[in-house]
C-alpha cells in the first residue's frame, strides 16, 4: 500500500460528501430524506451524496450502481440498510471481507478487511436510472478512488452500468478498442493490461433475486472468485 492511501481516500470522501454537480440528485435525495419511508420515521436520514468505504489496503474493490433512495441514502453508508446489501455483506462475510453477515448503520461495528465498496453514481437516483451527464459528473470520484487503491487485483462490477463505468474511471474503456473491452455478462472474467482481474455479475437487486436471474450459488461463486484471485495474489 502507498502511504497515501488513507488520506486520499478521504479527501475523496469530504468532496464527496460536499458535492452539488447534480441539481436533479440533490433535490430527489434530500425530498426523500424529508419525506422518509414509514419503517423509518424515526431516523434522520442521511441526505447527502454516499461515499465509499473499506480497507485503504483493499484487494477486492467492489462498485455498485449507486445508493439506494432508503438504504444508503437514509444510513450515510453505501449498501446499507437495503435488501441487496443484505446480499452483498453475507457474501463479503461468508468469504472472509467483512466481520459481519449484515449491515444496517454506519455505526453498527461493520469493519472489512481486504476490500472497499464504491458506487458509479454517489446520490440515490429517481428509479435508480442516473442519466449518463450524471453518471460522467461523479465519475472522477470512482476514478480518484481506483488511483489510491493500489493493492487492488480484483475488481467486482454489480451490473451493467457499475462494469462500465469501473471500465471508464480506470481508463480502459478509451485505451481498449471497442472489440477488446471486456464484455458484460454473469460471472465474465477478464484481466486487465495491469494484471487486474475484472468480475461481472448480476446487480443484487430484489428484481434480480427475486425472479432468480442470480440465486444464492450464482452470487456465492462470484466472491468465491473473488477471494482465489486474492489468494493467488498473495492473500491479504
Amino acid at each position: 500500500m502507498t502511504a497515501t492511501a488513507a488520506p486520499a481516500l478521504s479527501a475523496v470522501r469530504r468532496a464527496v460528501i460536499t458535492c452539488q454537480r447534480c441539481p436533479r440528485l440533490r433535490r430527489y435525495c434530500l425530498g426523500v430524506a424529508r419525506e422518509k419511508r414509514r419503517a423509518f420515521q424515526d431516523q434522520t436520514y442521511w441526505g447527502r451524496p454516499v461515499p465509499g468505504f473499506g480497507d485503504p489496503r483493499a484487494r477486492l474493490l467492489v462498485v455498485g450502481l449507486a445508493p439506494a433512495a432508503h438504504g444508503g441514502n437514509r444510513t450515510g453508508r453505501v449498501f446499507t440498510g437495503d435488501p441487496s446489501g443484505d446480499w452483498l455483506f453475507e457474501a463479503l462475510h461468508r468469504f472472509g471481507f467483512a466481520s459481519v453477515p449484515r449491515s444496517v448503520s454506519r455505526d453498527d461495528g461493520m469493519a472489512l478487511t481486504g476490500c472497499y465498496i464504491a458506487a458509479a453514481v454517489r446520490c440515490a437516483p429517481p428509479q435508480n436510472r442516473p442519466t449518463l451527464r450524471e453518471q460522467r459528473a461523479c465519475r472522477p470520484f470512482l476514478t480518484q478512488e481506483i488511483h489510491a487503491l493500489r493493492d487492488v487485483v480484483v475488481v467486482a462490477a454489480l451490473g451493467r452500468l457499475a462494469h462500465d463505468a469501473f471500465l471508464k474511471a480506470a481508463g480502459w474503456w478509451e485505451r481498449l478498442a471497442p472489440r477488446e473491452r471486456p464484455r458484460f455478462f454473469h460471472a465474465a472474467e477478464a484481466r486487465l493490461p495491469d494484471g487486474v482481474t475484472l468480475l461481472s455479475s448480476y446487480h443484487p437487486s430484489r428484481r434480480n433475486t427475486n425472479t432468480g436471474t442470480l440465486t444464492r450459488a450464482m452470487w456465492h461463486g462470484i466472491f468465491r472468485r473473488a477471494e482465489a484471485i486474492v489468494a493467488e495474489a498473495g492473500g491479504r
